[in-house]
């Protein structure tokens, strides 16, 4: 197809269009426009010539496309990211003249650039190729005893390590440009927790749908500047993401391995099937409902009246909710979740007992964390604790069952909202309340559990002030911590600087969750739902009827449902 020419009626200049047109010119009008629509991207863009055109085709640019343009994004942050870490890198000559990472007088909190990677090489016997859980060392205890100790970390994780050293060891051996080994151990988890953070926004992305541009909160974060490589705790958000993008697509086995993965590697994915279980639990129980007359009707169709009572009548009293399609599919999800964690865990459960109950051990013989809401009430008013000053190893029994009741509590509140709330709420908003729930009550929240809550929240609230706001207080907190870990003795701050921020980000993160409670209250703030989209991350919940459900307590129904049958179903 020749390129096409238009000129004036006189024959005037004529302009050539570069290349044949496409065949397809459709605009993808539905997008969310950010640079329009929200006034700090419109600002941000003048960096880059200015908000989008009245009349601009979107979705129709072959290179720069909105996932390349965020995997760009995202690969800047994970360079600023690593070089925030690299000061624990650096080498210098020990005592004995040989080579030896710097972290003299300090150095790890002076410049902030603590990693737990680096330590841990060492701490785990990995820089022995000992294989993680049957490697068995004795450490000393603050009291003065001894304890036989085994890698802390759960069986994914803990692979993930041993597979790390393998390679790092495997470098330092060949011809190539060598360093420390712990520095090449770093190097390489830091290569494998990137590329897992990029598989973060590409879930996240894809989860977003209309809303894409959102995940650029994911990507530009500046939590990511600081706890990208603290810990392996990328490795957990890849699997949730990527579980939620399945769930997202209606593929609930695929979800439910994914979480179990995840589940294998840190705790918090496996804490998302309460919110898929509870929702598809309010959602339609019967696409089709047999027992209606002579043949089958959509529940829709019999929301009110004496067609509902007519049902209810004529419907046995017991349900099977196995063949109930949305709780099928919770169901499938969940056995798969469950087959997935035990077939992972199993074999170095049988094989090496006592290394795999490490990580079970440890977190419960755990005192609070420094910056748990625990300690940061002991650090103001001086209180012991509910079981008062125990020594090391010594189990915090009290401790345990309040926080474990307190985020019962948290989830049967978050199961009650669920269940009642006018309109069934979009899953992303139920997975960031129990999560959050669980970060704010436990006793330990190190400071990279905070890039769970990431992606959850961009997907469940996406105003990207708030987001903003709360992600830099969370980041800031890593300043006073590790000048706080520097000691006084160093001219470190003292606990309170650091418990005091603590204080910010919890407030901070309850306020998310404030926002978000109303917006499931109040849809019409719900930005996500807006221009009759109604749940990007449902999958099979995603335009389902919300249904009475006659069979739940009336205590347990949703409120103002009147009339809601009528309407017709939501297109996403």
């Amino acid at each position: 197809m020749a390129p096409q020419s238009s000129g004036g009626r006189g024959g005037g200049t004529r302009a050539v269009s570069p290349a044949p047109l496409a065949p397809d010119l459709r605009s993808a009008d539905d997008r969310d426009k950010p640079s329009r629509n929200d006034s700090l991207a419109s600002q941000l863009s003048t960096v880059v010539g200015g908000p989008v055109g009245d009349h601009a085709l979107i979705g129709r640019v072959r290179v720069w496309t909105p996932l390349r343009v965020l995997f760009l994004f995202t690969l800047i942050f994970l360079a600023l990211g690593w070089a925030s870490k690299a000061g624990c890198i650096q080498q210098t000559d020990g005592p004995d003249g040989r080579p030896t990472l710097d972290w003299h007088n300090g150095r790890q909190y002076i410049a902030m650039c603590y990693s737990d990677t680096v330590p841990l090489y060492g701490a785990e016997r990995l820089d022995e190729g000992a294989f993680p859980y049957k490697k068995q060392w004795t450490e000393e205890t603050p009291d003065g005893g001894t304890e036989t100790r085994y890698m802390e970390y759960p069986v994914l994780s803990g692979l993930y390590q041993y597979l790390g050293m393998q390679i790092a060891k495997t470098w330092d051996a060949s011809p190539l440009p060598g360093a420390l080994q712990v520095v090449i151990y770093f190097n390489v988890i830091a290569v494998g927790l990137a590329l897992a953070w990029l598989v973060t926004v590409w879930a996240s992305a894809m989860l977003a749908g209309r809303r894409i541009w959102d995940a650029a909160l994911i990507a530009c974060s500046p939590l990511v500047l600081v706890h990208a490589f603290t810990n392996f705790d990328a490795i957990a958000t890849a699997l949730a993401a990527t579980a939620l993008l399945a769930w997202a697509r209606r593929r609930p086995a695929l979800a439910g391995l994914l979480l179990g993965l995840g589940g294998a590697a840190k705790l918090y994915p496996l804490l998302l099937l309460g919110p898929i279980v509870v929702l598809c639990l309010r959602a339609d129980p019967m696409h089709r409902v047999p027992g209606f007359g002579s043949g089958l009707m959509r529940v829709r169709d019999i929301g009110s009246g004496s067609a509902l009572r007519t049902w209810v009548r004529r419907t046995p009293a017991r349900i099977d909710l196995l063949s109930l399609r949305p709780l099928g599919a919770a169901a499938v999800t969940v056995a798969a979740a469950t087959g997935t964690w035990i077939a992972v865990n199993l074999p170095i459960a049988v094989l090496f007992p006592d290394g795999w109950r490490e990580f079970f051990r440890l977190n419960t013989t755990r005192h609070a964390d420094p910056d748990s809401i625990y300690n940061v009430i002991t650090s103001f008013t001086g209180w012991q604790g509910f079981d008062g000053r125990l020594i090391h190893g010594e189990t915090p029994a009290i401790l345990n069952l309040v926080s474990l009741l307190l985020f019962v509590a948290a989830c049967l509140a978050i199961g009650y909202i669920a269940l009642t709330a006018p309109r069934r709420p979009r899953v992303a908003q139920l997975c960031f309340l129990v999560v959050a729930a669980f970060l704010l009550t436990n006793k330990v929240w190190s400071p990279q559990y905070s890039l769970w809550l990431v992606p959850l929240a961009v997907l469940a609230l996406p105003h990207r002030r708030i987001l903003l706001a709360w992600m830099t207080i969370d980041a800031l907190v890593w300043v006073p911590r590790m000048f706080y870990y520097l000691g006084l003795d160093r001219k470190g701050l003292p606990e309170q600087w650091f418990t005091g921020t603590v204080i910010l980000r919890d407030l901070a993160v309850i306020a998310l969750c404030a926002v978000i409670v109303r917006q499931i209250y109040r849809t019409d703030e719900d930005l996500v739902r807006r221009d009759d989209v109604d749940d990007p991350v449902g999958g099979v919940l995603d335009r389902t009827p919300d249904p009475l459900r006659p069979w739940l307590p009336e205590l347990l129904r949703p409120g103002r449902i009147a009339n809601r049958y009528d309407a017709p179903l939501i297109r996403r």
